[in-house]
């Protein structure tokens, strides 16, 4: 993980950093929770732009588990 950081300190633009880095995040916990990624991704992204942002706290992958175990 910290090689990839280093590989992705010039992404093209200020905002992918921080946007890769939560989208790293999400993955990492996802994966320490033991969720499958393929059953966690296709939950997850369709009808998100839909969603409330308050909505966004139930997405995170821990909190995703405890609904779908």
């Amino acid at each position: 993980m910290a090689l990839r950081r280093k590989n992705w300190i010039h992404l093209g633009n200020k905002q992918a950093g921080p946007r890769v880095a939560a989208i790293l995040s999400i993955a990492e916990t996802r994966k320490r929770q033991g969720l499958p990624l393929r059953d966690y991704l296709l939950a997850i992204p369709p009808g998100m732009a839909d969603r409330k942002h308050q909505d966004a706290k139930n997405l995170t992958p821990t909190r995703w588990k405890q609904h779908h175990a």
